[in-house]
């Protein structure tokens, strides 16, 4: 069996993911306030794409922190949004729908961020 290079590495990769995880209720309220901008001002272009962003960093970095299913619920929503974005003259009809999504993942998020599956 190898050796690892840094016998500390399990150690640092769980202060890593434990800072992640106390990290979380934060980008949770960055989605919150771009929805609820989005809600306030109508999905337009600035806050359509604050939400894409937040979205954007959770589905980046939620997987590598241990957090598979949330970052494949937020790229799946991100995905919907950059649709609103690509077709801003539809994003008023479909705003409704993402809107109820985005709702979705912050209640199952708030419930247990770091579950295997995520459910309404």
């Amino acid at each position: 069996m190898a050796t690892l290079i840094d016998p500390d590495f399990r150690a640092r990769l769980r202060v890593l993911n434990d800072k992640y995880a106390a990290g979380v209720p934060a980008l949770m309220q960055t989605i919150t306030q771009a929805s609820v901008r989005c809600d306030s001002v109508g999905p337009r272009l600035e806050p359509l794409t604050e939400l894409h962003r937040a979205l954007h960093a959770v589905a980046g970095s939620a997987a590598t922190f241990g957090f598979a299913a949330l970052g494949q619920e937020c790229r799946r929503i991100e995905q919907l949004v950059r649709a609103m974005l690509n077709a801003p003259a539809q994003a008023v009809a479909e705003w409704p729908a993402v809107r109820v999504q985005v709702e979705a993942l912050l209640l199952w998020a708030e419930r247990d961020a770091a579950a295997t599956h995520f459910s309404v």
